[in-house]
């Protein structure tokens, strides 16, 4: 497939490339400062980012002191800003320098707006600091004291005042707010505002000086403040050159998504900075629009948002390819050791408790699970030992059955004795083979009569009679029956719906995806809390191939799983990816095969989750990519909603979200995955006539 369609461009999947530039200065030389900004700017703009930052007052540098009230240096500054204009008048990007400007017989510290050759706007620091090492309010204004809203400079009259917006009409989503330095640390940021009336991406111009510690803090605030606004926070400190008559400067530059940190500089570099970073404007969007207390706050401002000014830029989208994101392999595993262990942690204890819990409100002291010796049994069964333990119960009030039926192989049933013997739980075997060979014979199945048809009737009856013996095995007992399906097979419709692993009267697996089960159990094994024969055990459950085990060999090889569910359905790898993009933020099919393609494509690149085995770190093709995509939107919308419309209660686990009715997905049992599918395969047919 050729590289020159417009899906392999970032910005054909709703991103924007942003970028954040520390130069060099010289104190009171604007025009060195301006050929700077320039050169950087070019650098940017030709690495197809859209937006450029630079720090507050950049072209006269920040540490002038008096020097600002200096009509030499004043006219210098405005000269800089004109030939800033002439020399980058070709570049297809928005940059944000800063500037002391004469305005209104006062002076304001501001960040001017270039783009296309034009002054497009000013924007004026509203909050000035006058404590500790800070003078601004010695030579500045503040934006509150200004009375026009427009402002006269290089030879242009250009908007001016806090509440300017910069949209990009052809990058969908691309909607930028300047504020410059102390307006973060105040308690309401004029970028709050900003946001509420659609910014999209927030900019601070800055010059803070640095001082122990200061970094952190600064991350923090840009942090939180992108978080807290659902938006791209940049942020641009100064650096190279500024006095350091009594301060010291460390060019710290930062971009931020929803809480999220994309890129940082180096501090204390001898050298000038660029950094990039590929902003998901689509996903603040979608964000923006599933939480309501964003809207709602919308409604509480709304007279003070229709003051905002929108100024209109004629940016094009440029053609990228190389995606400047990390984008994880595992969207429910993190990468980093200490991270996933804490999500794991979490992920362990709220399936725990959220079983203590539904035991207490039940009134029972006992549980039924069936243990097939594969991956999600093993895990339902850890968390119901590790339930008794916390509730002074003994384990063996855990009644666990393994059931072995028709295709049940040597090594699976090996698994689930071993495991329940090792963790000392009531343990106990039904052959479902006769009931179900029962059934087959009152339906009138020929399997019925021994001949080899192995239809989903054949399967279904097979997870039916495992999930009947349960549910009668809880009741003779007092106890309820704890589910074991995970995340990634109700997702895929891979349940027997009713009587069978669709239903239970707690599923603790319900909202965990098959990835990240893997992990929990690794996490049980690192944590030694069970003991070295149960973490033996549980390796061997790790390397057994994933296999529903409900049709035999046909080599008559009981030893291993005949089935291979993964060829079936499609690799748990990309399909949890493709549940992750398409449940939480909507995303259209192309995208996130467009997302999968570069977390996918190169086994060499990118972070592996520790403890995955090397047969296990594969590479797919954006082909193999898109054929299981389709399968996904196939299963996921169109046969698979009625069983999570009646799906038993379960525990949210992440925030990736769950799949119960009640929770993060509501949807009709009968809706169609027409629409899913056309995106999809009208890229197919467009990647397929330019091979």
């Amino acid at each position: 497939m050729r590289r020159n369609h417009q899906f392999y461009s970032i910005y054909h999947h709703g991103f924007a490339r942003l970028a954040v530039a520390i130069p060099a200065v010289r104190i009171a030389e604007p025009a060195f400062n301006g050929e700077r900004t320039s050169a950087l700017a070019r650098r940017a703009a030709d690495e197809g980012a859209v937006v450029v930052l630079f720090p507050e007052l950049g072209l006269s540098a920040y540490s002038n002191d008096d020097l600002f009230q200096q009509t030499t240096l004043l006219d210098a500054v405005e000269q800089a800003l004109i030939d800033l204009a002439v020399a980058t008048h070709d570049l297809n990007a928005l940059l944000l320098v800063g500037a002391p400007l004469r305005h209104e017989g006062r002076l304001f510290n501001c960040a001017v707006a270039l783009c296309g050759g034009q002054i497009v706007g000013v924007t004026p620091k509203s909050y000035l600091p006058n404590y500790r090492e800070f003078y601004e309010k010695r030579h500045f204004a503040a934006a509150r004291d200004a009375i026009g809203d427009t402002i006269r400079i290089a030879g242009q009259r250009a908007p001016f005042g806090t509440n300017i917006l910069y949209e990009a009409e052809a990058i969908p989503g691309l909607a930028v707010y300047v504020e410059l330095c102390e307006d973060l640390w105040a308690p309401l940021p004029p970028s709050t505002f900003a946001a509420l009336a659609g910014a999209t991406v927030l900019c601070n111009l800055s010059a803070s000086n640095i001082t122990i510690g200061k970094a952190d803090y600064r991350r923090a605030l840009c942090l939180s403040q992108s978080a807290r606004t659902i938006a791209a926070y940049l942020y641009s400190a100064a650096g190279l050159g500024e006095s350091t008559t009594d301060l010291a400067w460390d060019g710290h530059a930062l971009i931020c998504e929803n809480g999220e940190l994309l890129a940082e500089s180096r501090r204390f570099l001898d050298d000038e900075q660029i950094i990039c970073a590929d902003v998901d404007l689509e996903r603040l969007v979608q964000d923006r629009m599933r939480q309501t207390s964003f809207s709602d706050s919308i409604g509480d401002y709304r007279e003070r948002l229709r003051a905002m000014r929108r100024i209109t830029l004629a940016i094009r989208p440029p053609f990228v390819t190389d995606l400047r994101r990390t984008v994880a392999r595992f969207p429910y595993v993190p990468d980093d050791p200490a991270t996933r262990d804490e999500r794991c942690y979490e992920a362990y204890n709220i399936q725990v408790h959220g079983l203590i819990q539904r035991m207490r409100s039940a009134g029972v002291t006992k549980v039924v699970i069936g243990v097939s010796g594969g991956l999600d049994s093993t895990q339902a069964l850890i968390v119901a030992v590790r339930a008794m333990d916390r509730l002074g119960l003994p384990r063996q009030n855990v009644l666990a059955y393994t059931m072995p039926g028709f295709a049940t192989s040597a090594q699976t049933h090996r698994n689930a004795q071993a495991l329940m013997a090792a963790l000392g739980v009531s343990a106990y075997e039904i052959d479902i083979r006769p009931s179900a060979l029962q059934m087959l014979r009152d339906l009138g199945h020929p399997a019925g009569e021994g001949k080899p048809v192995y239809d989903v009737t054949f399967e279904n009856v097979q997870a039916g009679e495992r999930t009947s013996h349960l549910f009668r095995l809880a009741n003779y007992h007092n106890a309820i029956v704890v589910g074991t399906g995970d995340l990634s097979e109700l997702a895929l419709g891979w349940c027997t719906y009713g009587v069978g692993d669709q239903m239970s009267h707690y599923n603790v697996n319900a909202s965990v995806p098959k990835t990240l089960i893997q992990h929990l159990i690794r996490y049980v094994i690192r944590s030694g809390e069970f003991g070295s024969e149960v973490n033996k055990v549980l390796e061997e459950i790790l390397a057994t191939e994933i296999s529903p085990e409900l049709v035999p060999a046909a080599d008559n090889n009981d030893d291993k799983p005949a089935q291979r569910t993964e060829e079936i359905i499609g690799p748990y790898a990309l399909q949890d990816f493709n549940l992750y993009y398409i449940t939480r933020y909507g995303f259209r099919p192309s995208k996130v095969a467009f997302l999968a393609m570069h977390a996918w494509r190169d086994a060499d690149r990118g972070a592996w989750p520790e403890g995955l085995p090397e047969h296990k770190r594969r590479a797919y093709d954006l082909p193999i990519i898109l054929h299981w995509l389709r399968v996904f939107l196939y299963r996921f919308f169109q046969i698979s909603q009625f069983k999570r419309s009646a799906m038993p209660n379960g525990p949210k686990v992440g925030s990736g979200g769950s799949l119960s009715p009640r929770g993060d997905w509501r949807a009709p049992s009968d809706a169609s995955a027409t629409v899913w599918l056309a995106e999809i395969d009208r890229l197919i047919e467009d990647l397929n006539k330019q091979e």
